[in-house]
């Protein structure tokens, strides 16, 4: 191959990776849960879709990735682990479906762009943590299914102006 049709390919490839880089991406349960962690600090991604064949969101799956503005998580996921989705300062929007049933430490920490949280029936502890340092957050519905607040869950949400803690709750921090 000569130079000239090795140098028009390179810039080819530059110009298709340059202009078609993937913002997206759908995560399948093998690609975040291999062990490898591999959308943990990824700056390029700006949203996700998680299959329906995931079940628990692992721990740092999505951690420091910060250009996430949004998460669709399905109605197959039963658990959100320990920071997965900690340092995402541009998550802006999260639906936490009712199968959910646990949030774990850190599950949200940090992320500052959070302005409000739903969390579902299902769910009945909510780690230390789990929201702490999201400065935006303000406003939280706390169902009537938790039992169980982590210390410090709500630590640092200068904007949080009100929280109604149901009585079910039988232990906080």
């Amino acid at each position: 191959m000569n130079r000239k049709i090795k140098n028009l390919i390179g810039l080819m490839v530059f110009v298709f990776l340059t202009f078609f880089s993937v913002n997206s991406v759908s995560a399948e349960k093998h690609d975040v849960y291999d062990g490898t962690k591999s959308f943990k600090n990824d700056t390029e991604l700006t949203s996700v879709t998680i299959s329906n064949s995931v079940t628990s969101i692992e721990r740092d799956a999505f951690s420091n990735c910060k250009n996430l503005t949004s998460v669709t998580i399905p109605g197959s996921v039963t658990s959100i682990g320990e920071c997965a989705f900690s340092c995402c300062k541009k998550l802006t929007s999260v639906t936490i479906p009712n199968s959910v049933t646990s949030i774990g430490a850190g599950a949200f920490w940090n992320c500052c762009s959070l302005t409000s949280i739903k969390i579902p029936n299902g769910v009945t502890s909510i780690g230390d943590l789990a929201f702490g340092g999201c400065n935006s957050l303000t406003s939280v519905t706390i169902p009537n299914s938790i039992t169980s607040i982590g210390e410090g869950t709500f630590w640092n949400c200068r904007s949080l102006t009100l929280v109604t803690i149901p009585n079910s709750v039988t232990s906080i921090g």
